[in-house]
């Protein structure tokens, strides 16, 4: 299915975009994330911190993904 995937802080610094069209053989937002690994392996470091949007509302790893989903990931938020 294809869905478009936005990056955001640090994480756009690793993969060089702030969004892409991805075509996702999995089901899941974990399906989508080991794939997105796939592609860039630094993004794992993030792993245990990322924050997951499917269509602006945050989500758990096990969320179903659906065609034409907007996903964001995002490090944790922090102040300042």
């Amino acid at each position: 299915m294809k869905l478009r995937v936005l990056f955001f802080s640090v994480l756009r610094d690793i993969t060089g975009c702030s969004e892409i069209e991805w075509t996702c053989a999995g089901t899941t937002a974990a399906d989508l994330l080991e794939e997105i690994y796939a592609r860039w392996p630094a993004l794992r470091a993030w792993d245990s911190s990322l924050l997951l949007a499917i269509d602006c509302t945050y989500v758990k790893r096990d969320a179903a993904l659906h065609e034409g989903c907007e996903v964001a990931l995002m490090p944790p938020v922090q102040g300042g």
